[in-house]
């Protein structure tokens, strides 16, 4: 939505340059409104203790402050204020001359659960003639947990689950169990924020995945075109240049936790010709790698993996 939100803005600025152009100023000439920016937001809580801001716009600028009361929807949360959150503030003021004000809050990391579900609801108190019916008064903030980013949790004994292992199992290993693989990775030594997984669809063979940390918002994998394995072993026969490619889709989103410590990563399993030319595709796949404990590791692997 963030995103979203930003594309239409510059479209907006876009057409309003092109407007000035020639020479024909465009401006909003409606009712004086007050609302939410948007109707949901989404925030991490992280261990810094960092705010954020939940955003409120006026579609008329005003010559004196406007200032309103803020209220939280106790029917429409399940985040406890004081517990999960803090309202840093509940009267938003728009100040002479601008168009947005904030309500400042501030997630409380030690009460948040990594896999918890929490959010809560805010409604502006206006007076009747400044509400939009198109868009209402209520917005809803949904928390979540985003721990602190250590490449090396990401390091040891890790557990593959592929979607690939059901199709190609017999050919993959010869485990009791072809749905996973017990692999070991380790951090890269000369490149940043990366780790090789050793083997993970046939021996011999390493991948190496990158971790986006920029944007807590946006925990992103990145990985080149690896060579995972070939068709001898996948198809008992030579297809293309006989090697069995990973590639990373465009259409789909490969993401990391820095919490539960895994990764969920699409992959294309693609073969060439010699000549670079694509063969075919064998298909697209889910993958989840999670990291274990040593305890964890020697149980699976007693159980044959």
């Amino acid at each position: 939505m963030k995103k979203l939100f930003i594309g239409c803005m510059a479209a907006l600025a876009a057409v309003v340059g092109l407007s000035g152009c020639s020479e024909k100023k465009v401006s909003y000439s409606g009712p004086d409104y007050l609302m939410f920016s948007d109707t949901i937001y989404s925030y991490p809580v992280q261990e810094n203790g960092e705010t954020f801001k939940v955003p409120v716009s006026a579609t008329v600028k005003s010559d004196r402050d406007r200032t309103f009361a803020v209220e939280i929807i106790d029917s429409k949360s399940n985040a406890i204020e004081g517990k999960h959150y803090r309202l840093l503030n509940n009267n938003v003021t728009i100040k002479a001359g601008e168009m947005a004000g904030y309500v400042e809050v501030q997630g409380i990391y030690e009460n948040i659960g990594v896999s918890d579900s929490l959010g809560f609801a805010l409604r502006l108190i206006i007076p009747e003639e400044y509400k939009w019916d198109n868009y209402g008064t209520d917005a809803n903030v949904v928390l979540y947990k985003v721990c602190p980013f250590d490449i090396n949790a990401f390091s040891g004994y890790c557990k593959v689950t592929s979607m690939y292992f059901l199709d190609y199992a017999s050919a993959v290993n010869n485990t009791v169990n072809f749905s996973k693989r017990l692999i070991r990775t380790e951090v890269s030594a000369d490149e940043e924020n990366t780790v090789i997984l050793h083997g993970p669809y046939y021996e011999g063979y390493d991948v190496k995945l990158k971790f986006d940390t920029e944007d807590v918002t946006e925990p992103f994998i990145e990985m080149e075109n690896s060579q995972c394995g070939t068709t001898g072993e996948a198809f008992g026969t030579i297809y293309g240049d006989g090697k069995l490619m990973m590639t990373q889709p465009t259409g789909y989103i490969s993401y990391y936790s820095s919490c539960e410590n895994f990764v969920m990563q699409y992959t294309s399993i693609q073969v060439f010709n010699k000549d670079g030319s694509l063969y075919g595709t064998v298909g697209t796949y889910v993958t989840v790698y999670e990291w274990i404990s040593d305890g964890e590791a020697e149980d699976m692997m007693e159980q044959g993996y």
